[in-house]
């Protein structure tokens, strides 16, 4: 069976209030990009997992991949698989891609061999590996609260808008980005502020990360604010970084070209 996993961009990204576990409630939307890995699995004499593409950091088995597939092993008794994973969604990006991975191949084995999951399931399931790992199942925009793990569906589409990624060689950790953070409602719920025309997102859709990042990480700022000298309706970081993504009404093709030290990624959005 082959698959292809999709990533995600957060369209806004409030830090609304810190909780008495240490972690934050959030305030933010999913929305599917079609940059994708894929992967590949096959039954086998003997259990393999190969990776290709993007290295991955970490040893094989502690992959998502093979954590979601020894979990279902156990339990439904599943046979030995050959497992290969081609890497294009950059890591550590804030685009998801790793959690999709996971998502997907519960999905594939699910549907390898008719383990009957419904997708409830297989979205409580996720939710141990990654809080916006469910995300990945229905693949449709959501507003996401709490920790980023409880989705409401968000009635928007972006089909036919194009969509820019730029992801520089730059690391921003989880820790770094919290860091930096004072938790504040916003003054308007992104809910609101998203279903006005996208034009205005500009000064009503923020993603709080990005003030404590971009001081830290001027590249970043910088490569937001390229994307708007070259027409976005709409830039912006993706959760707590380091891709900053444009949203255009035309095809980008000088993205390559203008961002050529680091990685892009262009595409007409499909939902």
């Amino acid at each position: 069976m082959y698959v292809l996993p999709n990533c995600k961009i957060n369209l806004g990204l409030y830090i609304v209030s810190r909780r008495p576990d240490g972690y934050h409630n959030l305030e933010t939307a999913f929305y599917p990009v079609p940059l994708k890995d894929s992967l590949t699995i096959e039954t086998a004499s003997e259990e393999s997992f190969t990776m290709a593409g993007i290295p991955v950091d970490g040893e094989a088995r502690d992959n998502l991949v093979m954590r979601v597939y020894r979990s279902l092993k156990t339990e439904f008794g599943l046979p030995p698989l050959s497992v290969h994973l081609y890497k294009k969604i950059p890591l550590g990006a804030g685009l998801g891609g790793g959690s999709s991975d996971a998502a997907h191949m519960m999905m594939a084995l699910n549907e390898l061999f008719d383990l009957r999951l419904s997708t409830d399931d297989m979205e409580r399931r996720l939710s141990t590996f990654g809080a916006d790992c469910p995300f990945f199942v229905r693949n449709c925009p959501v507003l996401a609260t709490g920790i980023g793990n409880e989705f409401a569906p968000l009635e928007l589409s972006l089909k036919g808008k194009h969509v820019v990624l730029v992801k520089p060689d730059v690391f921003v950790s989880t820790r770094e980005a919290y860091a930096g953070v004072t938790p504040c409602e916003p003054a308007t719920p992104l809910a609101r502020s998203l279903m006005q025309p996208i034009e205005t997102w500009k000064t009503t859709v923020a993603n709080d990360f990005e003030r404590s990042v971009f001081k830290a990480h001027p590249e970043l700022a910088a490569i937001k604010q390229t994307l708007y000298d070259m027409g976005a309706l709409y830039a912006a970081m993706s959760g707590s970084g380091s891709t900053l993504f444009g949203l255009f009404d035309r095809p980008v093709d000088e993205a390559a070209k203008v961002f050529k030290d680091s990685f892009v990624f262009t595409s007409q959005l499909l939902k």
